[in-house]
């Protein structure tokens, strides 16, 4: 897709000359109006491919539905008329939360503004706090630059006041990720303003909420991010050491862990984020010292069938193996035998089975001390087939070859890679 960008008047204009100079119908000329502007490098992710409503009587042009939706909201919060709000508000996020284009048009024409003024307006009002909260969420996801320093403080006073109460603190945690996604200024700004203890307190005041939970742990995950490509250096790092440091992070994902154990989305978050928070050498031990690496083993041993908890669990059990005292206790606790269990068992999913060699290739010269030559050349078969069989196979075969070099060195055989392949 090209990078040339369009306004929504122009598509909205071609979409009409289509239908007034060529007589198509609407479906069609919107249809030909994406493909003109597809043809020429045009990027219309961000354009409501939709045709306008038709003039009204006077002639006067109509806007779209959710422009038409974002002026009724503006007027009832310019009038104080706390009765429509709700039912706009509710009409607002519907229409936000349909597709990126519907918010980003609802942004660009002042639509963060609006909602910044309904949260101020609720904020004595629990019930219209909540849904003005849901509604700025549904508007910030994918456009965190429309977060000023306003509707930081505001969202961490909220959840400071109100942290007791699980629902609003869902629904603020969730604009603050949104914020952060891609967005390392609005990730420091929220890291100097506190936002770490309450995370981390929203995990351990609601451990029974599953939604809490999960949507905390994905935006502690969040702050250790280095996805915007306009900062140089990001902050990642540092943040993931005051998680662990300063609130105890590592021992709150884990016992939140020990709670949800047959929940497989809470499970894939807690284990994603500890995978973050893998850092420093000392992190990794803490969390086998927390019972972390016994609960992976256990977690990849239950929820074999469940491939979004697999990867998550591989990718920590990766992660946690950059400390070579947790190398030899991941052997020891028989993680090894699992995650070649995991590879076999998963060999369609490429992204299984990318995790699971990352966190093999160290292990090959263990595995063959403490399980004979045998068993390293199961596994060496394994990862073999694993190969053979990913959907993806350019993005598994370094690993995979790197492994198979290491285990025929441990091995002292001198077999080249491509007879392992062959053989396997």
């Amino acid at each position: 897709m090209g990078s040339k960008q369009i306004a929504q008047e122009t598509f909205d204009d071609a979409v009409q000359e289509n239908i007034t100079e060529f007589e198509m119908d609407p479906e069609e000329a919107v249809r030909e109006a994406v493909q003109q502007f597809e043809s020429q490098g045009v990027d219309l992710s961000n354009i409501v491919k939709a045709v306008r409503p038709p003039a009204s009587e006077n002639g006067q042009r109509q806007k779209h539905q959710i422009l038409q939706t974002l002026d009724s909201l503006s007027r009832a919060v310019a009038e104080l008329d706390e009765a429509e709000l709700p039912r706009l508000l509710s009409a607002l996020a519907a229409q936000c939360k349909e597709q990126l284009a519907f918010r980003h048009l609802a942004g660009q024409n002042g639509a963060y503004p609006v909602l910044l003024s309904a949260c101020q307006l609720a904020a004595g009002d629990r019930n219209l706090l909540l849904q003005a909260f849901s509604t700025l969420s549904a508007l910030l996801d994918g456009q965190p630059d429309l977060l000023d320093a306003a509707g930081q403080e505001l969202l961490l006073q909220s959840l400071r006041e109100r942290g007791e109460d699980a629902e609003l603190a869902l629904a603020g945690i969730r604009c603050v990720r949104h914020a952060c996604l891609k967005h390392e200024h609005n990730r420091q700004d929220f890291v100097k303003g506190g936002i770490l203890p309450v995370l981390t307190g929203a995990i351990t005041r609601h451990g029974d909420s599953a939604d809490v939970v999960r949507t905390a742990a994905s935006a502690l995950r969040v702050m250790t991010f280095d996805d915007d490509i306009r900062v140089p250096f990001g902050h990642a790092h540092d943040h993931a050491k005051m998680i662990v440091l300063e609130n105890d992070g590592l021992r709150v994902l884990i016992e939140a862990a020990k709670a949800f154990r047959g929940n497989s989305g809470v499970l894939s978050e807690l284990c994603a984020t500890l995978a973050r928070l893998s850092v420093r050498n000392e992190f990794c031990q803490e969390i086998v010292d927390l019972g972390g690496l016994s609960l992976m083993v256990t977690l990849l041993a239950d929820c074999m069938e469940h491939p979004d908890v697999v990867k998550q669990v591989l990718s920590a059990l990766r992660a946690v193996a950059g400390n070579d005292n947790v190398k030899d206790a991941i052997v020891a606790a028989g993680a090894t035998e699992l995650i070649v269990l995991a590879i076999s068992h998963h060999l369609g999913n490429p992204q299984i089975c990318e995790q699971g060699c990352a966190a093999l290739k160290e292990q090959i010269p263990i595995c063959v001390c403490l399980a004979g030559a045998e068993g390293a050349v199961q596994v060496l078969r394994v990862l073999c087939r694993c190969c053979a069989g990913s959907v993806q196979v350019l993005r598994v075969l370094p690993c995979v070859l790197q492994i198979c070099e290491q285990g025929c060195a441990a091995l002292k055989e001198q077999i080249p890679i491509s007879v392992w392949l062959c053989r396997c």
